[in-house]
């Protein structure tokens, strides 16, 4: 099926430019039974799509008209049969030739319809029927598609139509300039009439049963929840301003419908993550809440990939806080017994009794190896603890440039002292009936092979992925949003790796 889809969609994008996404979500739009709206200036090739999604179907009729406020029903749904009036006295239209009686419809400028053929359109779009006198057809309707360059105007009751266009995509002209110079020599490939890949009317009747049989998986359902409540409060523009978007029940329901449909027309019996990546054209309402969610929806499709990540963060910190403690007291075993007497904080440091900042502390290790005071003293540096802002820290430092924000010092010490700029400071010690805290007895780790676990999380990764870059309704747009999006993952995914070292230090 994804072979054939992908056939389709050449033949019908022959001399059309940049509107690869445009035509796939049409074509999406027409197997799951539902309409599209594009929003853009004239002169946009808004019209050739509906055009070219004629050429999908085998002997499909089109109906396309220009919305005016003079606009009639009978312009649309065909004028009134004077005979059947005459004759049977029934109010009866003819609908040859009108919306009633084709498979892909194009209305422009659709707002400004009148509010009687607004009102039948809801009918039309919902349920595919539409009511002639006394009887109610069924159409042959696949595809409608709407064109506008404005949004509907808010309190003239536009918002139930609005709702009905399931898929709504701004289309804009032609941007890379070597496309725009073909666009402007080329004069134009129609598809033929008939070609090998159409879909005939049979096959759409059967194609719409097997989209009914495909299920939707678990993590689907649990990313559509997480979607929903993050439309509670979407930042927009990157600003303080939040908005709620409001999605109905009734739209919900169509968007699995979509789903399903996509994971069909991908060879899948089931919908993945990797057909979720084009629904933020369901949810937004004004275009520029368009790229906030499309940023949302991606991290919300890695979400359970970025919570394993937490917590495998979590346990790696714990087990290098167990190391470094078991490391300590193995450190304090070996403590001389002209130390004994000082105390411990944090499993690695003494206090040093600092007259300008009592909170001044140096690595135990570094202050055991000092050489003796009066001979040539090691180097060392003076910093401000990041995680702890109060407080500064004072260890050995043996490396070349000294760091940003840290001060360079020399150290010594003696049996009681540590001299800094040979200034002699007291380390605090414990009381006479003190004893140092129980560090000596090795606590356990998890032993997790993190990085097993981490090889695991990022081929995970790389998989989905490459499921989200297969989707045939992935736009360049969104192509480049999910490399962002990953660029920063796997930056944390490198940053967890060197962080594993710590175990083995």
């Amino acid at each position: 099926m994804k072979d054939r889809i992908q056939h389709l969609l050449e033949v019908i994008n022959q001399g059309i430019y940049e509107k690869d996404s445009e035509l796939a979500l049409a074509l999406l739009a027409a197997l799951a039974g539902e309409s599209i709206i594009l929003l853009g200036p004239p002169g946009t090739a808004k019209s050739m799509i509906a055009r070219r999604l004629k050429h999908a179907f085998q002997k499909a009729h089109s109906f396309e008209y220009l919305m005016s406020r003079f606009s009639t029903p009978d312009e649309i749904f065909g004028p009134v049969s004077i005979s059947m009036l005459k004759n049977s006295d029934r109010y009866e239209r003819v609908t040859e030739g009108f919306l009633p009686d084709a498979d892909v419809v194009f209305l422009d400028e659709i707002w400004k319809a009148g509010p009687a053929i607004q009102n039948t359109l809801l009918t039309v779009m919902n349920e595919k029927l539409f009511r002639n006198g006394n009887k109610e057809i069924r159409l042959p309707l696949k595809l409608l598609v709407a064109a506008s360059n404005e949004l509907p105007a808010k309190g003239e009751g536009l918002e139930a139509l609005w709702d009905r266009f399931i898929i709504r995509v701004e289309s804009h002209g032609v941007r890379e300039e070597s496309k725009f110079r073909q666009m402007l020599l080329d004069e134009g490939h129609e598809p033929t009439e008939e070609h090998l890949w159409q879909i005939s009317s049979e096959e759409y009747a059967e194609w719409q049963d097997e989209i009914n049989k495909i299920g939707v998986d678990d993590e689907v359902m649990d990313c559509i929840m997480l979607i929903r409540r993050a439309l509670l409060s979407v930042a927009v523009n990157e600003e303080d301003e939040r908005r709620s978007i409001y999605i109905s029940d009734r739209r919900w329901k169509n968007i699995v419908r979509l789903l399903r449909t996509s994971a069909f027309m991908h060879d899948r019996l089931s919908a993945t993550k990797a057909d979720l990546l084009p629904v933020y054209h369901c949810l937004w309402q004004e275009p520029e809440e368009r790229d906030a969610i499309r940023s949302m929806i991606v991290r919300v499709l890695f979400a359970s990939e970025e919570k394993k990540l937490v917590s495998l963060k979590a346990q790696l910190a714990e087990d290098i806080r167990v190391h470094r403690v078991n490391r300590s007291a193995e450190r304090l075993d070996r403590i001389s017994p002209r130390d004994r007497n000082k105390r411990v904080f944090d499993d690695f440091y003494y206090h040093v009794i600092d007259t300008n900042s009592s909170e001044t502390y140096m690595v135990v290790a570094d202050y055991q190896n000092l050489p003796v005071q009066g001979t040539k003293p090691e180097d060392g540096i003076r910093y401000q603890d990041k995680k702890n802002p109060g407080r500064y820290i004072i260890r050995s430092y043996r490396g070349g440039t000294v760091p940003v924000g840290c001060q360079l010092v020399s150290l010594s010490r003696d049996d009681h002292f540590l001299y800094v700029d040979d200034v002699r400071y007291d380390i605090e010690t414990l009381g006479a009936a003190q004893q140092q805290d129980a560090l000596f007895s090795n606590q356990s780790m998890v032993l997790l092979d993190y990085e097993a676990e981490m090889d695991v999380l990022a081929s995970g990764i790389r998989a989905l992925e490459n499921q989200l870059r297969e989707n045939m309704f992935a736009s360049k747009e969104d192509l480049r949003e999910l490399d962002l999006y990953l660029k920063e993952l796997f930056q944390q995914l490198a940053f967890t790796r060197q962080e594993i070292g710590k175990l083995y230090v």
